[in-house]
């Protein structure tokens, strides 16, 4: 096992321009959340380069989008297909290996353009989040397959089009096969300084949509119920629901509402996301959303709707997970990495498999920093390393060298 073990380290090492050259590749191809066109083209070059590994390719339709609008009504968002790829399906151990492919930047956005920084920094949209994931996990899973030990386990992959929007199609995906592996590696980016996450908070998205009662402001005013007057004082209200001694978070990030300045406003509506450190904090908010929804809706000629849902649930730090980290960061040691584990006010698809019962590592990804922003970048060697660290996990979970949390067969039908 070890001498086969530097044999495959030293092929990653050896991929180096092949996975830059596939990630400039890859993020050349816009791929923002609802970009369809685009999201299929590049989920087609993806794929295409882990078709060697000889998996059963599954292309998979997902349920459109609902969304609030700013009138109030509910629309429908087409989303791209997933792609699910499975190999030795009937292996007694599996792992899932998951990260998106959608990008924050639509067509539409100004940042489009990749610029080599400098001889080892990459700037460009999704760069880091997560198209240098996805070279990761291929290189990963290709030096498995190269070696001695590939047939004693299992996997799939899993390229999801819609994390950035919270995996609301996809989401069904993770649960169904968190029930179906034994862990599960998500290529999510480091933390800026390498280190890997040990627990996420919980987020959810959610639209308040106040309406009143139209008048007009001159001849009528007293008739009227101002949509946006009471949506000001809801807003006042959540803010006030920050408790950042424990980290819980309210952000309003949208308020739209009103029109001719002539005519009590008889809808607004406001977007707001939430953020919470456990599943205790998650039932309090909400009982507390739901209690404003009752407080407004009891005032004459005011109605408050509240919707949206936690799309991710708090991810906090169990012992299978905990030891999934040790064996990490032992891993790194081995390759000269002196990496840590850190908590994340982030959330990702991670989140939904740790609710799913699936114990599992999320930020296998390559490092870099400037997420969601103009100036996202990739460190360029961390392509190899994190390969690396990833293919020597495979390979001792599949050599029985590092503890597996759990039975798939037994303990998860």
């Amino acid at each position: 096992m070890r001498e086969s073990l530097s044999d495959q380290l030293r092929w990653v090492d050896a991929q180096d321009a092949r996975l830059r050259r596939l990630v400039a590749e890859w993020v050349t191809i816009n791929s923002g959340s609802y970009h369809l066109e685009g999201l299929n083209r590049c989920t087609e070059a993806v794929v295409r380069e882990f078709r060697p590994l000889g998996g059963d390719e599954q292309w998979v339709d997902l349920p459109p989008h609902e969304v609030i609008n700013d009138t109030g009504e509910t629309v429908l968002h087409p989303l791209g297909r997933a792609v699910r790829i499975v190999k030795r399906r009937d292996a007694r151990r599996r792992v899932l290996l998951a990260i998106h492919i959608d990008t924050v930047y639509g067509p539409d956005d100004p940042f489009q353009t990749l610029t080599q920084v400098d001889s080892n920094t990459l700037r460009g949209p999704g760069v880091v989040d997560a198209k240098g994931g996805l070279a990761v996990m291929l290189a990963a899973l290709e030096a498995l397959e190269r070696s001695p030990v590939a047939p004693r386990m299992g996997w799939t992959v899993l390229i999801n089009p819609d994390e950035e929007l919270g995996s609301p199609g996809s989401g069904q995906l993770f649960d169904a096969l968190a029930k179906r592996h034994d862990l599960g590696l998500l290529f999510e980016p480091a933390l800026p300084d390498g280190s890997l996450v040990a627990s996420r908070k919980g987020s959810g998205n959610f639209t308040a949509v106040m309406r009143g009662r139209a008048a007009h402001a001159g001849r009528d005013f007293k008739s009227g119920r101002n949509a946006i007057a009471a949506l000001a004082e809801l807003l006042v209200r959540l803010h006030e629901m920050n408790r950042l001694g424990n980290g819980q978070t309210v952000n309003v990030g949208r308020v739209q509402g009103g029109g001719a300045v002539n005519v009590v406003p008889d809808i607004a509506t406001c977007r707001f996301n939430v953020r919470v450190t456990s599943h205790d904090q998650r039932r309090v908010l909400e009982d507390q959303l739901s209690r404003l929804e009752e407080e407004f809706n009891s005032r004459d000629g005011y109605h408050l709707s509240i919707h949206g849902s936690f799309t991710a649930p708090p991810k906090v730090l169990d012992a299978p997970t905990s030891r999934l980290l040790d064996a990490a960061v032992a891993c790194g040691r081995e390759l000269g990495l002196d990496l840590h584990a850190g908590d994340s006010g982030g959330t990702c698809d991670g989140n939904r498999l740790a609710a799913a019962g699936l114990p599992n590592l999320d930020s296998l990804g390559p490092r870099g920093g400037n997420l969601h922003s103009p100036d996202e970048f990739l460190l360029l060697d961390s392509l190899t390393e994190r390969a690396k660290l990833s293919a020597m996990l495979l390979m001792k979970l599949a050599a029985g060298e590092i503890e597996w949390p759990g039975d798939a067969r037994e303990g998860r039908q």
